[in-house]
C-alpha cells in the first residue's frame, strides 16, 4: 500500500514537472511577441510625447476671418462653442489630428489657401475630415494596431525565417506593411465619411470635400502613386466614390 502511494506520489510529481516545463517553454515561446508588444507600446508613447513637443514649439491657433466663419459653421451643427484650429509652422501640404485631439493645418497648406488654389468650403473639409480621427478614435486605436503589428512582425519573421531564410524577414516586413496600410485606408474612410456627414450638416457641403480631392496630388507635388495596397491612403477616385453612394444613400433617405 505504501509503495503504491509512492508510486502515486511520484507520478504526480512528474506530472507537475512536466506541466511546468510546459508553461515555461510557452512562456519562452511568448516571450519575442511579448516584448514587441512592449516595445510597441513604448514606442507609440514616445512618439506621441516627440509630436507634441514638436507641434507646442511650431504652432499658433488659427486666426483668420474667410475660415472662422465656416469654423462657426461646424461648430454650430457639433453644438460646441467654437473649434480650435492650430497653424503648423512646416511647408508640406497636411493636415493632422494630433493624439491630445487638436486640430492643426500646416502653414503649406495655409499658404495654398491664402493664394486662392484652395476655397474655405475646401479647407473646412480638410478640418472636418482630422476632427473625424479625433471623433471616432483613431489616435488610441493606432497604439492598438501598432503594437499588435510589432507583434505581428516577430511572428511572421520567426516563422518565415524557418521556411525561406535570408528572405523571410523581409517578407515578413512586406506582409506587416500591407497590413498597416489597409488599417490605416480603413481609418481614412471613416474619418471622411464623418467629415461628408459634419459638411453636410453644417450647409457646406461634401462639394467642397471632393473637388479637394482632386487637387491633393497636385498641391500636394506627388507624382504617381505606389502600389495601391501599400498606400496608407486610399485611391482618389475611390474616395470620391465612398462619398458619392452616402449622398445617394441620404438622398433615398429623404
Amino acid at each position: 500500500m505504501i509503495t503504491d502511494l509512492r508510486i502515486i506520489s511520484n507520478f504526480r510529481i512528474k506530472v507537475a514537472i512536466g506541466q511546468l516545463e510546459a508553461h515555461i517553454l510557452l512562456m519562452l515561446k511568448l516571450t519575442p511577441i511579448l516584448l514587441a508588444v512592449i516595445y510597441g507600446l513604448v514606442m507609440y508613447r514616445f512618439s506621441v510625447w516627440r509630436t507634441r513637443a514638436e507641434l507646442d514649439a511650431k504652432s499658433t491657433q488659427l486666426d483668420d476671418p474667410k475660415l472662422q466663419h465656416v469654423l462657426d459653421q461646424m461648430a454650430a451643427a457639433l453644438d460646441l462653442d467654437r473649434i480650435k484650429v492650430f497653424v503648423y509652422e512646416i511647408a508640406q501640404v497636411n493636415g493632422l489630428a494630433a493624439p491630445d485631439g487638436r486640430i492643426f493645418i500646416t502653414r503649406g497648406f495655409m499658404d495654398k489657401f491664402k493664394a486662392g488654389k484652395v476655397t474655405a468650403d475646401e479647407m473646412a473639409s480638410v478640418i472636418a475630415h482630422e476632427l473625424g480621427h479625433v471623433a471616432l478614435g483613431h489616435s488610441r486605436r493606432r497604439m492598438i494596431d501598432f503594437s499588435g503589428q510589432n507583434a505581428i512582425r516577430v511572428v511572421l519573421s520567426m516563422f518565415l525565417g524557418r521556411i525561406l531564410p535570408g528572405i523571410g524577414v523581409y517578407l515578413a516586413n512586406f506582409l506587416t506593411t500591407m497590413i498597416g496600410a489597409r488599417l490605416s485606408r480603413g481609418d481614412e474612410y471613416e474619418a471622411d465619411a464623418y467629415a461628408a456627414a459634419l459638411l453636410t450638416k453644417s450647409g457646406i457641403g461634401t462639394q467642397a470635400q471632393k473637388s479637394l480631392f482632386t487637387k491633393l496630388e497636385t498641391l500636394t507635388g506627388a507624382s504617381g502613386q505606389p502600389l495601391a495596397w501599400l498606400m496608407s491612403h486610399p485611391k482618389t477616385q475611390m474616395r470620391i466614390a465612398a462619398i458619392e453612394k452616402l449622398e445617394n444613400k441620404w438622398t433615398v433617405l429623404h
